[in-house]
């Protein structure tokens, strides 16, 4: 099968989607391969307004399931990402992840930054791959290379 010139302009869209996809892959296995690993520390310092929800989170008798929920929820994005195949739904459960994770670190000045890479102001890695997400839905490159192509009848990369 030939790949039209529209599609070829889709290749960084692509390697973003693959990526990324790697990445949330990779936080999932490491987590899920590490037995001490728990979210907790990570929401009980949570600051900001939803300071509160998020430690609510972190109680005793929620943490194991939100534990068990992020790892699931990074390795369903992670591989739909990179297979290619039902890429909607890992960008959706990707940018619920990515804005809770912002959510409960915002890179806000006034507040003391917690656990993060570096010191931001108002735009933190998290947000910036979160925008990554929203526009990789808007160009589907899973029926140009992913699982998505053997069930696509026609491309919606394709100009018409």
């Amino acid at each position: 099968m030939a790949i039209s010139n529209s599609q070829k302009t889709h290749w960084p869209l692509i390697l973003l989607r693959l990526f990324i996809g790697w990445h949330f892959l990779y936080e999932g296995v490491v987590k899920l391969h590490s037995p001490s690993w728990t979210a907790k520390g990570y929401l009980l310092s949570a600051d900001g307004f939803m300071n509160g929800f998020f430690q609510w989170l972190a109680s005793d008798h929620l943490i194991t399931v939100i534990d068990t929920l992020n790892i699931v929820a990074l390795l369903l994005v992670g591989i739909t990402l990179i297979l290619g195949f039902y890429e909607r739904t890992g960008y959706w459960v990707g940018v619920v992840l990515l804005a809770s994770y912002y959510l409960a670190h915002p890179a806000f000045p006034w507040l003391e930054q917690g656990p993060s890479e570096g010191s931001y102001w108002f735009i933190n890695k998290n947000l910036i791959e979160l925008a990554a997400l929203l526009v990789l839905m808007r160009f589907p490159t899973g029926r140009t290379f992913g699982l998505a192509s053997l069930s696509a009848t026609k491309s919606p990369l394709k100009s018409t």
